[in-house]
């Protein structure tokens, strides 16, 4: 059997969120161990949660919402790289390890090691890594920071670097101890009708 990599962080109220975004917390409205005929709880939460799919309509005004995005993009064969770069600086076609070969990219910066903890300095993607990345073929590029873009960015260079591509985005991943090669990613996310993004539980499966 394949060996599993669940990719996606814990979603509790540790943790961290984008500045200033709905951290997760949970109301319970009915309780087994008080008498209740069913547990029963409500989530709040940003849809920027943890690991989750940006939808177009995040970055761009004309982009589509998360539930018309393809969900062949989340689907499918990927590819894990390391791209050691330096906290707050965007890669770039010659940082990758490895070269890309599958239609998903998976992004490793190792610049955001703790999803309890928001440091502000993680690693963004240059415009000329995706211009790359699409030019061999990927339809889907996704990162273990909060962002593909660097914190203090206002005009988000990659963001509409991808949209110009239509290539899909995925964040907040947790890529420590995975190794690097070949994987089937499942990465679907909820059919939220009219909304910018959604939370994933993203898996990865080793190749056979």
């Amino acid at each position: 059997m394949s060996k599993i990599y669940d990719i996606s962080p814990l979603i509790s109220p540790r943790l961290a969120v984008w500045t200033g975004d709905t951290a997760p917390s949970r109301e319970v409205l009915g309780d087994l161990a008080k008498g209740d005929t069913v547990t029963l709880s409500t989530l709040r939460a940003t849809v920027h949660l943890g690991s989750h799919a940006d939808a177009p309509s995040h970055y761009a005004i004309q982009g589509r919402t998360i539930e018309h995005q393809p969900l062949d993009r989340y689907l499918g064969p990927a590819q894990l790289i390391d791209c050691p770069v330096a906290k707050n600086s965007r890669v770039t076609p010659a940082d990758l390890r490895d070269t890309p070969n599958r239609p998903r990219i998976i992004l490793r910066t190792s610049t955001y090691p703790d999803s309890t903890n928001f440091n502000q300095d993680f690693a963004g993607l240059s415009v000329e890594l995706i211009d790359f990345l699409a030019s061999q073929g990927v339809i889907t590029i996704a990162i273990d920071t909060p962002s593909v873009d660097l914190f203090s960015s206002k005009d988000l260079p990659a963001h509409h670097a991808c949209y110009r591509h239509d290539l899909a985005i995925l964040e907040g991943l947790v890529l420590e101890g995975v190794p690097t090669g070949h994987y089937e990613m499942i990465a679907l996310p909820l059919k939220l009708e009219g909304f910018d993004a959604s939370p994933i539980r993203a898996i990865l499966r080793r190749e056979d």
